[in-house]
C-alpha cells in the first residue's frame, strides 16, 4: 500500500473530489481556448473598422500567442517554486482584466498590448493546469484525463463561439471581449472553492507546514491521511530550466519542443486565419464566425475521441498518426471550396487532426517529465512552442501580402506537422505513464 501521497493518487482509485479537480482543469483550459479564439471571431470586424492589411492583422493575431510564451516560460516555473494553484489565481485575474481593456482599445497599438497582457494568463494557465491535471489523475487515467482537459479548448471556443456569432449580429467586435472577460471572471470563486492544491507539488517542494497541507488535501480528497512526509527525493542535476536539459531529459526536452513548435504552427494557422478567409471569400463575418466552430467541433471530437484510444494504443503512434492526417487536411483547406457547407467539413476534419495531434503532444509532455520539473518543463515546451503558434499567423498574413494564392500558403503552413511527425519519430518510445 502506497505512503507517498504523490502515489496514493497515481495508484488508488479516483474519488469525487478528484474528478472534480480535474473537470474544472477542463474549464480552465476550455476558457483559455474561446480567450485565445476571441480575437478571431472579432478579427473582421477590426480589420474592417480600423482598415487593417492582412500582415499587420496576422500581428494582432499573434499578440497574445507571444505573450503566451512568455507567460508559459515564466509562469510555470513559478508554479513549481510557488504552486500550480496560487498561479492559476494570479492568471485568472490577469485574463480577465486584459480581456475588458481589450474592448476599451482605440487603436491596433493598445490592442496588441492588452492582448499580449491577455496572452501573459493563457500561457501561465495552460502550464499549470496541464501539470494539474497530470498530478490528480491516477495512472490508469492520466493520459485520458490530459487529452479530455486539452479538449476544454475546443469545447470552450465552440460555446464561446457559438455565442460571439449571435453577438456579432447585434454588436459590433467588443461584444466579444466583453464575454471572455466576463466568463474568466466567473471561474475565480470556483476555483478557489474546488480546486486545492497538488498533493505531488506539496510532497516534492515541501513547502512550511507541508504535512498539514497535504493532509488536509487528502482529507478532502476521501483518501487516507499520512503520519509523516515520505524520504525525500534525491534531486538530480542543477533544478530548474537546466535540469530539462541534464542527460537523462535534453533528448526528450529537445524533441517534444520542436515538435511542439512546428505542429503548432500550423494549428494556428488554420485557427486564426479561418474567420478573415472566409470573409474574404465573400461570407459574413456571423457565417465566417461558425466555420470556426466548426474546425473546433472537429478539434475536439478528435481530441476525445484520441483520449479514448489512448486505453489501447501507444500516444506517440496516435499522435503520429494525427501530424500525418494534419499534413494532409490543411493542405486540402487550401485548395477551396464551393460554398459554406464544403468549407465547414474540411475545416471540421481539419481540426479534428490539428487538435488531436496538440492534445496528445499535451499527454505526451505530462508523461515525459517528473513532477518536480513538470509544470516547468510544460512551460519550457509550451512557451517555446507559442514561438511556433505567434509565427504561424505572421508568417501566414505576410505570404499572403506578398501574393502567394491559398494554396501555396496552406502548403507552407502544414508543413510544421511534417516536420513534428519526425521529431516524435526521433523520440522514441514513451518511458512515462503515458504509454499504453
Amino acid at each position: 500500500m502506497a505512503t507517498d501521497p504523490g502515489d496514493m493518487l497515481a495508484t488508488e482509485r479516483m474519488g469525487p473530489a478528484q474528478i472534480v479537480a480535474v473537470v474544472l482543469c477542463v474549464l480552465l483550459n476550455a476558457l483559455d481556448g474561446f480567450d485565445v479564439l476571441s480575437i478571431s471571431f472579432a478579427s473582421p470586424g477590426i480589420a474592417h473598422e480600423w482598415g487593417i492589411e492582412r500582415g499587420a492583422l496576422g500581428v494582432v493575431l499573434s499578440m497574445e500567442l507571444i505573450g503566451m510564451a512568455i507567460g508559459s516560460l515564466a509562469l510555470g516555473r513559478a508554479a513549481d517554486r510557488f504552486g500550480r494553484r496560487p498561479i492559476i489565481i494570479a492568471c485568472l485575474i490577469v485574463m480577465a482584466s486584459g480581456m475588458f481593456l481589450a474592448a476599451r482599445a482605440t487603436s491596433v497599438e493598445t490592442l496588441l498590448a492588452y492582448r499580449f497582457v491577455t496572452g501573459l494568463g493563457i500561457g501561465g494557465m495552460l502550464a499549470c493546469v496541464n501539470a494539474m491535471v497530470a498530478e490528480y489523475a491516477n495512472n490508469r487515467y492520466r493520459s485520458f484525463a490530459v487529452m479530455i482537459m486539452a479538449a476544454g479548448y475546443p469545447l470552450g471556443a465552440i460555446v464561446g463561439g457559438a455565442v460571439s456569432s449571435r453577438l456579432l449580429a447585434t454588436f459590433d467586435w467588443r461584444a466579444v471581449f466583453i464575454l471572455g472577460g466576463v466568463a474568466t471572471a466567473a471561474l475565480l470563486p470556483l476555483v478557489l472553492l474546488l480546486l486545492p492544491e497538488s498533493v505531488a507539488y506539496l510532497a516534492v517542494r515541501r513547502p512550511p507546514n507541508a504535512l498539514n497541507r497535504i493532509n488536509a488535501v487528502l482529507k478532502r480528497l476521501g483518501h487516507r491521511l499520512i503520519d509523516a512526509l515520505p524520504a525525500a527525493q534525491e534531486k538530480t542535476g542543477k533544478g530548474g530550466f537546466a535540469s530539462l536539459f541534464s542527460p537523462t531529459l535534453v533528448k526528450t526536452t529537445i524533441l517534444l519542443t520542436i515538435a511542439y513548435f512546428t505542429h503548432i504552427m500550423t494549428f494556428y494557422f488554420i485557427i486564426k486565419w479561418i474567420p478573415k478567409l472566409v470573409v474574404d471569400m465573400g461570407h459574413a463575418p456571423p457565417e465566417a464566425g461558425n466555420v470556426l466552430v466548426w474546425a473546433n467541433v472537429g478539434g475536439a471530437t478528435g481530441a476525445i475521441m484520441f483520449g479514448v484510444l489512448t486505453r489501447r494504443i501507444d500516444v506517440r503512434w496516435l499522435v503520429i498518426a494525427a501530424l500525418a492526417g494534419s499534413f494532409a487536411l490543411v493542405a486540402l483547406f487550401g485548395r477551396g471550396q464551393a460554398d459554406l457547407v464544403g468549407l465547414s467539413l474540411v475545416s471540421a476534419i481539419a481540426g479534428f487532426f490539428t487538435n488531436a495531434a496538440v492534445v496528445g503532444l499535451y499527454a505526451l509532455v505530462a508523461g515525459y517529465f517528473p513532477t518536480e520539473v513538470r509544470a516547468g518543463g510544460t512551460g519550457f515546451v509550451i512557451g517555446l512552442g507559442r514561438g511556433g503558434a505567434a509565427l504561424g499567423p505572421i508568417a501566414a498574413g505576410y505570404l499572403f501580402q506578398s501574393g502567394q494564392g491559398l494554396q501555396i500558403v496552406s502548403l507552407v503552413m502544414a508543413a510544421g506537422s511534417v516536420v513534428a511527425l519526425v521529431a516524435l519519430l526521433l523520440l522514441g518510445k514513451p518511458r512515462g505513464v503515458v504509454a499504453a
